[in-house]
């Protein structure tokens, strides 16, 4: 086998392989704290409401989360700061995971609904 063939085979092999993180464009959501705890805004952590952490979005902001991989949708207020993991865009509660289908990771969009007045 040529440098070549065997350079095209390999890299193949490597596209291929990789996990769906690595597609260009994708922002992933996960699942975080199933514990009480307090939240970066001050809040009381609960994880049986329609909570999650985005970077800069202000706290109070509402935002339609899409699963990408069923078309589920969830609205989320922001009340933490996170994630913190590249490739990640959101940390959502776990109530807010189970209306959108998934536990772990999974692919999302997001839309803004509203920000705090």
């Amino acid at each position: 086998m040529t440098k070549r063939k065997l350079w095209l085979a390999l890299s193949c092999l490597f596209v291929f392989s990789q996990p769906a993180i690595a597609k260009a464009g994708q922002s992933f959501a996960s699942v975080y704290s199933y514990s009480k705890g307090k939240t970066a805004s001050g809040e009381s952590f609960s994880p049986t409401k329609l909570t999650a952490a985005h970077r800069s979005l202000p706290f109070g902001t509402f935002v339609r989360v899409t699963n990408l991989t069923n078309r589920q949708t969830v609205i989320v207020r922001i009340n933490d700061r996170g994630p913190f993991t590249k490739g990640r865009i959101i940390d959502v509660s776990p109530a807010a995971a189970h209306q959108l289908g998934f536990s772990g990771l999974v692919p999302v969009a997001l839309d803004l609904v509203s920000t705090p007045q």
